[in-house]
């Protein structure tokens, strides 16, 4: 980064912080563009060996949004989010703009938001397979159709009498009220996390 900033006369500010680098660029330039073509190219070497994704020794590169020098304390905060999410996700080069736009769903991969999905939804899935119904399915069709009692019955082929009872024992199960909008959307979460799994 620093010979290919020099080479276009670019300043580059390289601060030691540990074991990690903090390095203050121009957005767009040259130093940015060569630290981003070697991830791709380090990142296109470990798929093709399969081998080091895991080692602490490899590079891992973190970017924030540009921001200018008022802004050094937050774009130092997003390019510490997207550290965090390339270390998870075993990349190389994770830019923070990359997790600001599209869908939170790509985020729902990390092992600890599957640990959560999986206990929460677990009594669902462990009453299911007594074949005492279908609750997992009831409540994916009912959140899906926000709380809409004849919607869902319908894509369940069931009566709404039918899947108010269904939700009560959801309800009963979890121990958690589906009034309650964060139940609502946690549960939401987990579904997906378990459907993308």
């Amino acid at each position: 980064m620093e010979s290919a900033a020099a080479r276009s006369g670019e300043s580059v500010l390289v601060v030691p912080e540990g074991e990690r680098l903090v390095v203050l660029a121009a957005d767009g330039g040259a130093a940015v563009t060569a630290c981003a073509e070697y991830a791709v190219a380090l990142e296109a070497a470990r798929t093709r060996e399969q081998a080091g994704a895991g080692d602490e020794d490899e590079l891992v590169v973190g970017v924030s949004a540009p921001a200018g020098p008022i802004a050094a304390a937050a774009a130092y905060k997003q390019a510490e989010q997207a550290l965090s999410v390339a270390r998870r996700r075993g990349r190389v080069y994770v830019e923070h703009e990359q997790l600001a736009s599209g869908s939170v769903l790509p985020l729902l991969a990390d092992d600890a938001v599957r640990a959560f999905a999986d206990g929460l939804l677990r009594p669902l899935y462990e009453h299911d397979a007594t074949g005492r119904g279908d609750l997992a399915a009831s409540l994916r069709a009912w959140l899906s159709r926000h709380g809409q009692w004849d919607a869902a019955a319908a894509d369940l082929g069931v009566h709404r009498h039918t899947l108010r009872y269904r939700m009560r024992r959801v309800e009963e199960i979890l121990g958690r009220s589906l009034d309650d909008p964060d139940v609502r959307m946690e549960l939401w979460l987990a579904l997906k996390t378990a459907s993308a799994e």
